[in-house]
């Protein structure tokens, strides 16, 4: 299945710096387009891959779950830790899960967190009922393009398959289990307003990380997808300086430190 115009994977190789950006559910890399390149023509390596299911048809994401995605994230990560330097990991929802977990599982090889409106949990009496209603309804009502900004809009699906919503739940749970053995220094970026994913959630990955430096910002002018919406270029430049401080800390400046 061809993937949809302006949903294609993008990979910058740039300085020692190295940041994988990872895209949220029924999205595309789109969402995170703009940081990507924001990050590149700072100097940095960047890699925003297209997670399986995405960026095509949404009846192609009925085939995949959550060990697909985090998969498709885990290799790319490996790939990026061949090269000297330091390593960042970004997301925005449930790419700020994916995120997450790669942090829990690879360590020290990870330097930093980045995440925007990270999803925590499926919300709603209807989670509770997707172990069954995922064997009689195929798709519910998409949930895209939550943004404050006229004229800004996501590109992902219009239906999302219930099967993929019940391994995305599955998948919240497992990393809300995983989130103590993240220890990385983190930036959490949250909306004061969002209709997809609740502040709840970012307070509670908030309270369960094992971080120490750990930055909260509010984003008061944009709605889920805030990297397309108001405060996009709050997010991009908080999070260069936030990767240009813990590189220079670890005395790997790169090219990446100033612009």
């Amino acid at each position: 299945m061809p993937v949809l115009p302006g949903a294609e994977p993008y990979r910058h190789e740039g300085g020692e710096i190295s940041v994988l950006l990872c895209h949220g559910f029924t999205g595309s890399p789109q969402s995170l387009r703009p940081w990507a390149e924001y990050l590149a023509e700072r100097g940095l390596t960047v890699s925003l891959p297209l997670l399986p299911g995405h960026g095509t048809r949404w009846e192609d994401l009925q085939l995949t779950g959550w060990q697909d995605w985090y998969a498709e994230v885990d290799r790319e990560l490996r790939r990026l830790r061949e090269r000297p330097g330091p390593l960042f990991v970004a997301g925005l929802s449930m790419g700020g899960a994916l995120a997450l977990r790669l942090a829990a599982k690879h360590g020290d090889a990870i330097d930093g967190v980045v995440v925007v409106n990270p999803a925590n949990k499926v919300h709603g009496l209807a989670a509770h009922a997707l172990p069954v209603a995922r064997h009689l309804v195929r798709s519910t009502k998409g949930i895209t393009s939550d943004i404050a900004k006229g004229g800004s809009e996501e590109l992902g699906y219009t239906r999302v398959p219930l099967h993929a919503a019940h391994s995305l739940r599955n998948f919240f749970r497992q990393v809300d289990r995983e989130l103590p053995q993240v220890t990385q220094p983190l930036l959490l970026l949250h909306s004061a307003q969002d209709h997809v994913v609740p502040p709840a959630d970012s307070a509670r990955v908030l309270s369960r990380v094992s971080s120490g430096d750990v930055t909260e910002i509010v984003l008061e002018h944009s709605y889920h997808v805030a990297t397309l919406d108001h405060d996009a270029e709050r997010i991009f430049a908080e999070s260069h300086a936030f990767m240009s401080r813990l590189a220079q800390g670890l005395g790997k400046e790169g090219t990446a430190v100033g612009g």
